[in-house]
């Protein structure tokens, strides 16, 4: 079998992919993730999950490339990792009672063939009481994650439920990936 590479520089990814039973490298993709003007939030992840993965099959040429990206979407509105800590808040709040949609695109890059899926969960989030809040701002948990928090951990407590695929919103469909890699 080729090499498998993981275009990304996400530890939750790679644990994912870890606790699936692939062996594979980690080369993180220094691309542009700029969203597009106009582009829906579906055609951005699958956009960047598709660059991640050429940019390092250009270099790694023998190798089977995953790329994938993942997103948080309320309202249309991509809600990327906050700057800071008023913008986790801001984002948070704006989640708080109601219910989301977390998207990861993935894509497959090996010699001529590439394959591309996205893979869209809903949240929902009940209402956040302010000194749960306050205690997880103040953890910085929520700077280095789409949306402002991750379902594995604290944020846990605001989710009664999802309608799709848990490893998703972790950031890594396992079994979308696995139905992939397995098509090439």
């Amino acid at each position: 079998m080729k090499r498998l590479i993981l275009a990304s520089a996400s530890p939750r990814r790679s644990k994912l992919l870890k606790q699936a039973g692939y062996r594979f490298e980690v080369v993180p993709a220094h691309i542009d993730e700029t969203k597009h003007g106009g582009e829906d939030p579906i055609a951005f992840v699958s956009r960047l999950a598709l660059e991640k993965a050429r940019a390092i099959h250009a270099q790694q040429t023998s190798a089977i490339v995953l790329g994938a990206d993942t997103t948080v979407v309320l309202d249309g509105e991509v809600l990327n990792k906050p700057a800071d800590r008023a913008e986790a808040e801001r984002m948070l709040r704006s989640l708080s009672g109601r219910t989301h949609q977390v998207h990861t695109g993935i894509a497959v890059v090996c010699s001529d063939t590439q394959s591309t899926h996205v893979e869209t969960t809903n949240v929902v989030f009940r209402e956040i009481a302010e000194v749960e809040l306050s205690v997880y701002l103040a953890s910085g948990d929520s700077l280095d994650k789409a949306g402002a928090y991750g379902i594995q951990g604290y944020a846990a407590r605001w989710i009664p439920r999802i309608e799709g695929d848990y490893f998703n919103v972790m950031g890594l469909p396992v079994a979308a990936t696995t139905r992939l890699l397995q098509g090439l």
